[in-house]
């Protein structure tokens, strides 16, 4: 890979963004920006000082939920459609319409193995860009 690929996680559970911190920050080909509400991604994002190739967003966060930052990202002019997947517990196959329709590209389910996280989320990405 010649350039890092860049990633935005976005989860309120501190205990879950040091899991993802610590298992992301051991591949070198990767930039995170680890943030814990919708208020503070959108916010970095305004600055323009990082543009994510891929958003990983918690669905149950207060103040301002999943859903809601994903209609925000999806409502911010872009040239590029970022590729959103949700973390959640919830898989249930109606969830995994549900989520889609809303403009999710899918969804990375709780718990999740962090020695492969890096692997899969790489995985996503190039099948968003093939």
């Amino acid at each position: 890979m010649n350039e890092r690929l860049r990633i935005l996680y976005v989860d309120d559970e501190d205990d879950i963004r040091t899991i993802v911190e610590m298992a992301l920050g051991l591949d070198p080909d990767i930039e995170l920006q680890s943030l814990s509400s919708g208020a503070a991604a959108l916010a970095l994002l305004e600055t323009g000082g990082f543009v994510p190739d891929i958003a990983m967003i918690d669905m149950m966060m207060p103040g301002m939920s999943g859903i809601e930052l994903l209609e925000k990202l999806r409502n911010r002019p872009s040239p590029v459609a970022l590729p959103i997947y949700f973390i959640t517990a919830s898989a249930r196959s109606s969830d995994i319409a549900r989520y889609a329709d809303l403009g999710a590209n899918g969804i990375i389910t709780k718990p999740f193995d962090p020695m492969t996280l890096a692997r899969r989320i790489r995985s996503l990405w190039r099948e968003n860009n093939a």
